[in-house]
């Protein structure tokens, strides 16, 4: 038998026209500000948005270290680039809510306008200028200066993990300074120069460190919390840093790999080192998934970040990732890591499901997906894709979910031929298919900010997951027109390759947090910001099952390789077991962010601050297959008793509205008996229904997990 072959998960989806239905707008109401033209397109959701926004003045996180244009603010009012890093000692906590078990604090932020130290030039002044360029996904190149079109200008590559804060100043061996800031916290400040001049850097007050005039090279500053061990370190990559960085992947049977690879540039050889690394910050679950021949590469060197643990030091130029147990058998069913559906459910449970799916067959397809929003109308028909398939998989109902499906069918037609109430139209300006609702009504916040790139992973995923079921459940469906159209989605917010020019790569999925980000082009004070990790896990699998049905083996392994990453990303950062590390030991009781952004966590919602809310934007509606990839039988078990059982302070059956069955689905993965019970009781009400799931589908979920056994 001829050996497997590894899938790479980086291939093209499409590179053609889009439909022909979809027109162009080059007026986006976001203009690029100061964005240097390139030939790639400009992302729209990835860490350094601030600096093409609003003010330009807010920060960019590229952890553990954040940098901001000071723009002649703070006590220096310099016009240089100022670097900051907070460790956890100088945090702000919220109030503690004694109603929840420890009394957890509602949030935690990290202080902004701390300005360690900043980088700057003497021609530097009220009329300098930030523009960017070399926009990549890892990377941008910040540059300062003194007015527009000026030669003299001070450039700053800023990566995701960068080890060094590097400047380049444009107009060998390294010097090397110690310094020691008012708060005690030690820096160093290394000196590479072009020709071999001595900067000369000279402490000229308490606040300003100054070189010779017309000096030329690199200078580079970085945090020392490891003393003579961490010097070490840094030593030994001084003078070389990464000026970008990109990303390959394959996966061979259930084992996946991915490496991160960046470029290098400086002074790559000196005498006492021939070929230094890069220094390179690891993020913990960075750290969890190492191969072996990257872990040998961390050193002693540790720095708190904003929202994400402790990030360690790595001098390696590439990291290779395993991910050594991706869901390849995870399909529509319900399913666990531990429990595969069985093939027939019994009798008396068919009669229950079959029953519900009768009556919730009669609701109105076409009312209730024909909206004036991406989210709601994709909602909607993921959950009659849904309520099709589990009638048509899993009832002897066919007739029923041979009608359904022709209805459903008629609905997504209307997106499709884009005859919905907002149009999509292609953006030529940011590279992307967005809502014409904002063009047309000027409010940016509509549809949560679909025009402005905020939530397409989570709208778009919906369409996608809905596709998948139609496709599967009828292969004619699959025509050129249906692919290119659903595929248009994919690329939009998930474009795996910069060889597709119509789509900047990776929009929302971020491959160096290992989740996505939801903000797009709205300047904000606490960086990008993700609420739903249970809807960025559905748009993976949606584009998982998608890859699937059409047969595309590298979307199909990319939706693989994303859910995995997930699993251990979420239950790092957003989903918080008592074992958690990674956040304040104070916070975690909450048992979920609630929002987490680049610089601050806060233990509440968009849309309200009620229990179920928090909590059940995590699980959400309905629960996919990869819930119970993401959401641990430990955690589940840790948030009921927590908030939901009958002696929590908010009790599962007195909450009302659609939260009560997402808890109740959710409590399947651990208890899907009681669960089960819930569902099928006679005198159920159907407002305990969120409307974007169905009882049917939680029912067959319930027993699928054996809840009906």
């Amino acid at each position: 038998m001829p050996a497997m072959e590894a899938t790479n998960i980086f291939r093209p989806v499409a590179t053609g026209a889009l439909p022909s239905d979809i027109y162009s707008r080059n007026d986006h109401p976001v203009s690029q500000l100061r964005i240097t033209a390139q030939n790639i397109p400009v992302s729209t959701n990835k860490f350094y948005a601030n600096l093409f926004l609003g003010t330009q003045s807010q920060g960019v996180w590229t952890h553990p270290y954040s940098v901001t244009w000071s723009k002649g603010g703070g006590n220096c009012q310099s016009w240089g680039l100022a670097i900051s890093h907070i460790d956890a000692d100088q945090r702000a906590y919220g109030p503690p809510n004694t109603q929840i078990p420890g009394s957890p604090i509602q949030y935690f932020i990290n202080p902004i306008g701390i300005q360690s130290l900043i980088l700057s030039a003497m021609e530097l002044g009220p009329s300098t200028v930030l523009t960017t360029n070399t926009l990549q996904a890892f990377s941008v190149n910040a540059v300062l200066q003194p007015q527009a079109g000026s030669a003299p200008r001070i450039s700053f590559p800023l990566l995701q993990g960068m080890g060094f804060v590097t400047v380049e100043f444009s107009r060998a061996g390294v010097y090397k300074y110690r310094i020691t800031l008012e708060d005690g916290k030690s820096w160093l400040i290394y000196a590479t120069p072009k020709d071999g001049s001595d900067p000369d850097l000279r402490l000229t007050s308490s606040s300003l460190v100054q070189g010779t005039a017309g000096w030329s090279g690199i200078i580079q500053i970085a945090k020392n919390p490891a003393a003579s061990a961490g010097e070490f370190a840094y030593d030994r990559s001084a003078g070389v840093y990464a000026t970008a960085a990109t990303i390959s992947g394959s996966v061979l049977g259930r084992t996946g790999t991915y490496n991160i690879s960046w470029t290098k540039a400086g002074f790559i050889s000196r005498p006492q080192i021939p070929d230094p690394k890069l220094l390179i910050f690891a993020l913990p679950h960075h750290v969890a998934s190492f191969h072996g021949a990257t872990a040998v590469a961390k050193t002693s060197v540790k720095l708190q970040t904003t929202t994400k643990g402790i990030a360690t030091a790595v001098l390696a130029d590439t990291w290779t990732l395993v991910e050594p147990d991706i869901p390849v058998e995870m399909a529509f069913a319900p399913w666990t890591p531990t429990k595969r559906t069985p093939s027939r459910l019994n009798s008396a449970a068919l009669n229950v499901i079959s029953q519900v799916a009768i009556s919730e067959m009669n609701q109105d397809i076409n009312a209730q997906t024909n909206l004036d929003s991406m989210y709601f109308s994709g909602k909607a028909l993921s959950k009659f894709a849904t309520l099709v398939y589990t009638i048509h998989d899993f009832t002897p109902l066919s007739n029923l979910a041979a009608q359904g499906l022709q209805r459903l069918k008629v609905a997504f037609a209307r997106f499709i031929t884009n005859q919905q109430i907002h149009p999509l139209v292609y953006d030529t300006v940011w590279k992307g298919v967005v809502s014409e609702g904002t063009y047309k009504t000027g409010n940016q916040g509509l549809d949560f900010g679909n025009t402005l790139y905020n939530d397409h992973h989570f709208h778009y995923g919906y369409f996608i997951h809905a596709a998948a079921i139609i496709g599967y459940l009828d292969p004619s469906w699959l025509t050129s027109a249906n692919k290119a159209w659903v595929n248009m989605l994919v690329r939009d917010a998930s474009n795996p390759s910069t060889v597709d020019a119509l789509f900047p790569f990776s929009r929302m999925f971020d491959w160096y947090h290992g989740h996505s980000f939801a903000k797009g082009l709205f300047e904000s004070a606490d960086g990008k910001d993700e609420e739903s990790s249970s809807e960025d896990a559905l748009f993976a699998y949606a584009i998982k099952m998608w890859g699937k049905v059409i047969q595309d083996r590298s979307m199909e392994a990319r939706g693989n390789m994303m859910l995995s990453i997930l699993a251990r990303t979420v239950g790092s950062y957003f989903l918080l077991d008592s074992r958690n590390v990674n956040l304040p030991q104070n916070f975690i009781g909450n048992k979920v962010t609630g929002i987490l952004f680049e610089n601050k966590v806060d233990h509440t919602t968009y849309f309200g601050n009620n229990t179920e809310y928090i909590q059940g934007s995590n699980p959400h509606a309905p629960p996919p297959p990869p819930s119970s990839l993401i959401r641990t039988p430990r955690f589940v078990s840790e948030e009921w008793s927590t908030y939901f059982s009958p002696i929590s302070p908010r009790p599962a059956s007195t909450v009302q509205g659609g939260w009560k069955g997402i808890l109740y689905a959710n409590l399947a993965l651990v208890d899907p008996r009681a669960a089960w019970q819930f569902f099928a009781q006679r005198e159920f009400d159907a407002s305990w229904i969120d409307g974007g799931a169905t009882r049917t589908w939680y029912l067959v979920w319930c027993a699928g997990l054996g809840g009906a056994d």
